[in-house]
């Protein structure tokens, strides 16, 4: 793999509002200068937007959310798109979808993680579940980063993030 450009990573979810997007901010917020985060959903709704509760979990982790909005994945199919290193979906609906054509063919893993959107209760509850979340995807890409993704080929990537999977947030 390329050393003096950053890695792509992009996280799929099927509507792009909520473990997607923590999980590129997170990574965006952790990666410095190795690796390059981008978020898309295989089915976003018309005028999807982040859900408020992940946007107040990044924030309350102190990590930036501007620029994050909702997107389809074939922005990410288009000739023009950045050439994605690393594909990683982190739901079961978007994992069984059969996803576009990404040029390049990247490595891939599923990291699935229940969608906090799903939680019943008060707004603290709500809230509660989104920073459960976004700490399990923290911790995985924190372990992610300390592999050393740069440096691996295109197999060994693969191969070690989907070994993550298999490790307990």
């Amino acid at each position: 793999m390329q050393t003096t450009t950053p890695l792509n990573v992009l996280f799929l979810c099927t509507h792009n509002s909520a473990r997607s997007i923590m999980a590129e901010a997170v990574l965006n917020h952790l990666g410095g200068t190795l690796l390059t985060a981008y978020s898309a959903g295989s089915s976003p709704r018309a005028h999807q937007q982040p859900n408020p509760f992940a946007l107040q979990a990044l924030q309350a982790a102190g990590i930036a959310s501007a620029g994050l909005h909702s997107k389809s994945w074939d922005v990410f199919a288009r000739p023009d798109a950045p050439r994605m290193d690393l594909v990683i979906t982190v739901c079961d609906s978007a994992a069984a979808e059969a996803c576009p054509y990404w040029p390049g063919q990247p490595a891939s893993a599923h990291w699935g993680y229940p969608d906090p959107s799903h939680t019943q209760g008060s707004d603290a509850d709500k809230l509660a579940a989104f920073q459960q979340t976004l700490l399990a995807l923290q911790q995985r890409i924190e372990r992610l980063l300390s592999l050393a993704p740069a440096r691996m080929d295109r197999l060994a990537l693969q191969q070690q993030a989907r070994a993550l999977a298999q490790e307990q947030p």
